[in-house]
């Protein structure tokens, strides 16, 4: 009897730790959402921040490069394309750097999915940003290492495949 008492106990100690750390983690993501909300980003932004859509890797990808730009901040972006349409049917990155970052490279992923090279190529920094809504003008910066990093990929896919 002793026993079941002491594993009673402890599972309603992990109920509780559980329900406590549910209720952090929601009080975290809706902290940090008023947070970036003050901080100029948009929703659609936002969202993009948190779901991390498209992080990520691509196994074997047809172009792929690593850019670090001015302020520091890394992206490195994968890209699977149809070889006969040129058609960009995947497109996946990963960033070192701030929520600008994330969000952009979320974006510009999204961006060229179905899309040729030449059209991904396009793509400006304005694109990235109206597409998000709005970022802090201070990460404006972001769309440029996105859309520099596309462009070093394609410049890699093109050096490899003509």
């Amino acid at each position: 009897m002793k026993i079941f008492n002491m594993i009673h106990e402890h599972q309603k100690t992990i109920k509780f730790i559980n329900t406590k750390q549910e209720q952090l983690d929601m009080v975290e993501e809706k902290d940090i959402k008023n947070l970036l909300k003050i901080s100029g980003y948009s929703s659609t932004a936002i969202e993009y921040i948190l779901r991390k859509v498209n992080v990520g890797k691509i196994e074997d990808p047809d172009a792929h490069t690593v850019y670090t730009g001015p302020c520091g901040d890394t992206m490195e972006i994968f890209l699977k394309i149809k070889p006969e349409s040129k058609e960009i049917k995947e497109a996946k990155f990963l960033a070192v750097g701030c929520a600008g970052a994330l969000a952009c490279g979320s974006a510009l992923t999204e961006m060229v999915k179905g899309k040729t090279i030449e059209q991904a190529e396009k793509i400006d920094e304005e694109d990235v940003v109206n597409w998000l809504g709005s970022i802090p003008i201070q990460k404006i910066y972001c769309a440029c290492l996105a859309k520099r990093t596309l462009k070093y990929a394609i410049k890699e896919y093109r050096n490899k495949h003509g």
